[in-house]
């Protein structure tokens, strides 16, 4: 079963929608599997000052971008790309074991975010 703080962000997901002119755009997940999640950022003095995201998938997916955006608000760059599936998942209070997989979409799809920033500035 899922923990309280997986349904409270599957049911109240914070952060969602799209960032018009984002500076950096990530997305993880297979649809075939049925699981995507992107991630938009807005960065400023290397602070990620505003992030959102979309989410196709399950409860377990949903809660993950909506708890990795909330782990990334007002970070750094750096402590952005440290943020790791097993600090989501922890955070969410665990997930489901045939769910662990989903605990990678919000991640990764912060740190595809933050690498197209980098990208576009170089």
């Amino acid at each position: 079963m899922y923990s309280e703080n997986v349904i409270d962000h599957f049911t109240n997901p914070r952060n969602v929608g799209e960032i018009e002119k984002a500076d950096g755009i990530g997305t993880a997940g297979n649809p075939a599997d049925g699981d995507v999640v992107t991630i938009y950022v807005k960065i400023e003095s290397n602070i990620i000052k505003d992030i959102k995201f979309k989410a196709f998938g399950c409860a377990a997916a949903i809660a993950t971008g909506s708890m990795t955006t909330e782990l990334a608000k007002g970070k750094t760059i750096e402590e952005g790309l440290k943020i790791s599936r097993e600090d989501v998942a922890r955070e969410l209070g665990g997930l489901p074991a045939k769910k662990n997989e989903c605990s990678n979409l919000g991640a990764a799809a912060l740190h595809a975010a933050i690498n197209d920033y980098l990208n576009k500035q170089s």
